[in-house]
């Protein structure tokens, strides 16, 4: 003897529905659309009534037929007609069964408005260009030999997407062929040409190069131009690890004339292959809107991110129950399937509306005052309250996403530990990165705050933290540790 849990199909695919985003759930439900002929969208205005139509009694006759039936008596014979009567019998406006909606699926909210003049073309319908394609096109407009050009084309692919040559030019020129007879001053004088290229910087085998070949496409009357090439050359590493001393003492300038030039060089764009975006945007649909009504917080579900469905009544009176036939028993199983499907709709609606409004519940500070104001919450929090499993509101909570007056988030961003307080009390890590947020923002630029003098800062408040929960918090911030923060007034 033994216990096996057995999921049913219905179980399955409610599951599978509960975990898929507001996206990939819209695709499931077109594909649901296009291979079941019992479900159809409900439409604004129409009755939403999923009631079974094969619960009645007798058998009433199909909308089809009557229409059928309609046409035909409408029908005229057309021979024998005299040319003059033929086109009276022509209406100068034919019906028809389709609609320009229908085949260029247009949105009216995409079309310029009559008085709209920055309304631009390109960038609501034209895909990404990489960068390799943008300095191939550049590369056509240039008078080139063959062999010139071989060699561009092999060290354009070599570029990678932030603008830099990943491969050594030995490397480059030991893999044309031996025929070629190509030589390594062959391969850098094409090289020096695509660093002639637009983005500015591109083609640069490292980064003091890149910087230095903005610098030379800019103007020479800019300000300390030769000091910032200088720098840039011969003492990037010391810019990287802030070492302003060395730098003041080695290039012979005053702090102030220093912080000029500096600024100069942080003006340039060290990653030159990310202005070319290839990648086209990729947008959240909230599946949950929560809005302020006086001093109630509502939670509501987003209506338009999912579609209503509901059975078509004129198929399903289709279905007979005493016929066993194979097109008979076809569309049973299409309705019965139907059937499923919104009811695996309505039970996570269902279940994403309860966890919602739990979240909200827990989380009312970080609404009304920010992340400073956010409390502890983990998953079984929210399984206690709606008496669910955490696996399912793990479920839940991935790739959905609350629009509150404060932003989009996704609802795992609602929960976090907690460390504990001088008074006994919690507090959440979501709040403790906001108040380091705060404090680095807050620091004196000359002289940073350093990890150790943060928790400091944190205890005084009465949070216990330690050095090293600070470096992983402000790491997870992307913030640098206060000796590469260090700036010059």
């Amino acid at each position: 003897m033994g216990q096996q849990l057995t999921m049913t199909p219905q179980l399955q695919q409610a599951i599978r529905l509960l975990q898929l985003s507001t996206l990939d759930l819209q695709q499931e439900i077109q594909e649901a659309l296009e291979s079941n002929p019992m479900l159809e969208r409900q439409e604004d205005g129409d009755d939403f009534d999923n009631s079974d139509p094969m619960a009645e009694n007798g058998e009433s006759k199909p909308a089809t037929e009557a229409q059928d039936n309609s046409f035909q008596e409408t029908t005229v014979s057309t021979e024998n007609l005299e040319e003059g009567e033929w086109n009276e019998r022509i209406p100068n406006e034919l019906p028809v069964d389709t609609a320009w909606e229908d085949i260029y699926q247009t949105s009216a909210s995409s079309l310029p408005s009559n008085d709209d003049d920055e309304w631009d073309f390109t960038t609501r319908t034209s895909a990404g260009e990489s960068l390799q394609s943008h300095l191939l096109w550049q590369l056509n407009l240039a008078p080139m030999s063959d062999t010139d050009r071989l060699i561009a084309v092999t060290l354009i692919d070599s570029i990678n997407d932030q603008g830099y040559l990943e491969d050594s030019l030995e490397e480059i020129c030991a893999g044309f062929d031996p025929e070629l007879d190509i030589e390594l001053d062959e391969v850098e004088a094409v090289l020096h040409r695509i660093q002639q290229f637009e983005p500015a910087g591109v083609g640069a085998r490292n980064l003091g190069e890149c910087l230095l070949l903005q610098l030379r496409q800019l103007p020479a009357s800019v300000p300390w131009m030769a000091e910032a090439q200088r720098l840039v050359t011969d003492y990037i590493d010391l810019l990287g690890s802030r070492d302003y001393s060395q730098l003041m003492r080695r290039m012979k300038l005053k702090e102030d004339e220093l912080r000029q030039v500096i600024e100069l060089v942080q003006s340039l764009n060290p990653r030159p292959g990310s202005q070319i975006e290839s990648s086209e945007p990729e947008y959240v649909i909230p599946d949950v809107i929560v809005r302020k009504d006086s001093d109630r917080w509502l939670v509501e579900l987003n209506q338009e991110a999912v579609p209503r469905l509901r059975v078509n009544p004129q198929y399903a009176g289709f279905v007979r129950r005493a016929d066993t036939s194979a097109d008979n028993t076809f569309m049973r199983n299409q309705l019965q399937e139907a059937r499923w499907f919104i009811k695996s709709l309505q039970s996570r609606n269902e279940t994403l509306m309860k966890v919602a409004t739990q979240i909200v519940e827990h989380q009312r500070g970080f609404l009304d005052h920010g992340d400073e104001a956010m409390k502890p919450l983990v998953l079984h929090d929210i399984a206690e309250a709606v008496g669910m499993h955490e696996s399912t509101i793990s479920r839940v909570t991935t790739q959905k996403y609350m629009h509150t007056p404060r932003g989009i988030y996704e609802l795992k961003y609602f929960f976090s530990s907690h460390v504990s307080t001088a008074e006994g009390g919690e507090c959440s890590s979501t709040a403790i990165r906001a108040i380091i947020k705060k404090l680095v923002a807050a620091e004196n630029q000359k002289k940073p705050l350093s990890d150790s003098k943060i928790a400091g800062l944190l205890e005084a408040q009465g949070i216990q933290v330690a050095r090293r929960t600070v470096a992983k918090y402000r790491e997870s911030l992307g913030i640098a540790p206060s000796s590469e923060r260090k700036r010059l007034m």
